[in-house]
This record gives structure tokens, C-alpha cells and sequence, in this order.
């Protein structure tokens, strides 16, 4: 499926240089805003008190935001679970307030709006909870890049692989330095959005790469950016049409999710922006650089005869 059909390749070859250059920019910005802000880590990170109240008719989410938020609290987080009636709330630390004072604090407030609310669980979650969280999301992290860059040298070449990584670790970088400069929370959702942007975008190389391969064994006589350009142009209608479709979604969560949701469409609707950009420009042009070449991708194997004959190979 097609909405359109661009009949000449456009050079974008011609301006890798530049397209690179916004990117080294981007991404030096991104880690300066992680190294000099930091991320506003959540609740499941820093550690803190989650409670599960129960409402006698649906909860007013946005209320009970408010409410808790006017005695001091403002970065606790209220969301829904099970049922609309239940509610779970994540409070941050307080020097010199213990878990239980914090509770009794909140549903003496919740009370106040509603007699019918009912504390159901109250918890500690520790500094090491959180610490262990982190690891793990590293480790996550860390597998996917590796599984990502061996899959692709296998399907593909080596210095595809490595391109491949490298833009979408851009994405990664540029997702956390948005993060940082305007120290939104980061929490656990927006930690699966990041992989998750990491999975969408690599889609985006491989179909990318897989029309260069595609090329290359069409179109002998075209330059290694030719076949670049060919490859991108040839793509442009089906990732307008992926990218837009998904997009819709994910500004769907953005505008009428909810707070709940906020933050993790945020990072998604950056990634799949930034994931455009890396995966059709910045993984290709890497991929150019590295000299990536027709042989790399198309093999070549000898017809019977004598084995001296610079005529006796066939491309397959």
C-alpha cells in the first residue's frame, strides 16, 4: 500500500554530513542535560510509601491529585488499578516523616472529601528496591542493544549492525535528555517506553537496510549512496503511513491518557520523532562511512569450470 510513489531518488546522501552533524549536536546537548540536571527519578527508583485506597463509587483521580497535592507533595502519583473504585497512590520520602505518619496524613485528607474512602495497604518501598530496579533496567537495556546488534549482523553485514545501534542509542540518549532538561518523572513506564522505542526503531533500519540489499543486487551499476538514496526514497510513502498510524495512537494517550500516562506517551511521541530521523538518515549515512559495499551483501559463487576464470563467478 502506497499514497504516493516519488519516481526520482532525492539525494540525501548528498547531505549526510549535515543530517550527522544535528544529530552529534542533539546528542552532545542530551548528555550534557543528563550530567549537569539528572533525571527526576520516580517513587520506584528513589524509594517511598505506596498506598491502595478504596473508594464506595469511582474515584475522581484528578481530585485526589489535588488533594494530596496541597499538603506539600508534588510529585505523587495517583492511578487507577483493578477497578475504577481503586486507587493506588505513590508518595515520595519526607526527611523526618515516617511511612505511617504519611499515610494517616493522606486518608485523613481523603477522608475529609470522602468518608467513604478506605485505606487498603500501605507500604515502605526502600532505597533498595529502587537500587535493584535500576540495575535491572540497565541489564534490559543492555540485552536489547546486544541482541539488536547481533541480529543484524547476522540478517545483514556487520556494519550495518553497528549503525544500526549507534542511531537508535541516539534515540535512547535523546528520549533521557528531554527527560532531564525539563525534569519530567522518570518512572517505570517511561523506562518500557525507552525499549520500546528501541524495538520500533531498529523495524524502521532493517526495512531500510533489507531495500539497500534489495538494491544493490538490482541496480549493479549504482554508487554505494545511490543505492542508499534509492533505498530511502523507495520507502518514504510506507514510513509515513507507519509512523503517522502509530503516531495517532500515541498522541491519543498523550492528550486524553491521563496523568498516568503522561509521561510515557511523551517518551514514545520523542522517540518515534527522533526514531524516524536516526533510522532513515543517521543509520544509513553510519552504514555509508563504514564502507559498506555490494559485496558485503551480495555473494557470490563460482560456475563448474576452471577455477582460474575471473569469468566464472555468478552473482546469486
Amino acid at each position: 500500500m502506497e499514497f504516493f510513489r516519488i519516481k526520482k531518488d532525492i539525494p540525501f546522501m548528498k547531505h549526510a554530513l549535515v543530517f550527522n552533524a544535528i544529530s552529534f549536536i542533539t546528542f552532545a546537548l542530551a548528555v550534557f542535560f543528563l550530567f549537569s540536571r539528572g533525571l527526576h527519578l520516580s517513587v520506584e527508583f528513589t524509594g517511598g510509601t505506596v498506598m491502595e485506597v478504596a473508594y464506595s463509587q469511582p474515584a475522581e483521580l484528578g481530585k485526589v491529585r489535588d488533594t494530596i497535592s496541597g499538603l506539600g507533595y508534588s510529585d505523587v502519583q495517583v492511578q487507577n488499578f483493578g477497578t475504577a473504585r481503586d486507587v493506588m497512590i505513590r508518595l515520595p520520602v519526607q526527611k523526618g516523616v515516617s511511612s505511617a505518619q504519611q499515610s494517616e496524613q493522606v486518608m485523613a485528607a481523603l477522608k475529609a472529601g470522602d468518608p467513604g474512602v478506605s485505606l487498603r495497604r500501605t507500604e515502605f518501598v526502600g532505597p533498595q528496591v529502587g537500587e535493584e530496579l535500576v540495575h535491572g533496567g540497565l541489564m534490559a537495556l543492555a540485552m536489547v542493544v546486544v541482541g539488536i546488534v547481533i541480529y543484524l549482523a547476522l540478517r545483514f553485514e556487520w556494519k550495518f549492525g553497528v549503525a544500526a545501534i549507534i542511531a537508535n542509542l541516539h534515540d535512547v540518549v535523546i528520549i533521557l535528555g528531554f527527560f532531564a532538561f525539563f525534569q519530567w518523572e522518570f518512572s517505570l513506564s517511561v523506562l518500557a517506553a525507552v525499549l520500546a522505542v528501541l524495538g520500533y526503531s531498529v523495524n524502521e533500519s532493517v526495512v531500510i537496510f533489507d531495500r539497500i540489499r534489495e538494491a544493490f543486487r538490482k541496480y549493479r551499476k549504482m554508487s554505494t549512496p545511490e543505492v542508499i538514496d534509492h533505498a530511502i526514497t523507495s520507502t518514504m510513502s510506507r514510513t509515513i503511513i507507519t509512523h503517522a498510524s502509530t503516531e495517532a495512537m500515541v498522541l491519543s494517550m498523550l492528550l486524553f491518557g491521563g496523568p498516568s500516562l503522561h509521561y510515557f506517551a511523551m517518551a514514545l511521541t520523542i522517540g518515534i520523532l527522533f526514531g524516524i530521523y536516526s533510522s532513515v538518515f543517521v543509520a544509513a549515512a553510519i552504514a555509508m562511512w563504514l564502507g559498506v559495499k555490494r559485496e558485503d551483501l551480495v555473494k557470490t559463487q563460482r560456475k563448474e569450470g576452471d577455477p582460474n576464470d575471473p569469468n566464472a563467478g555468478a552473482v546469486v
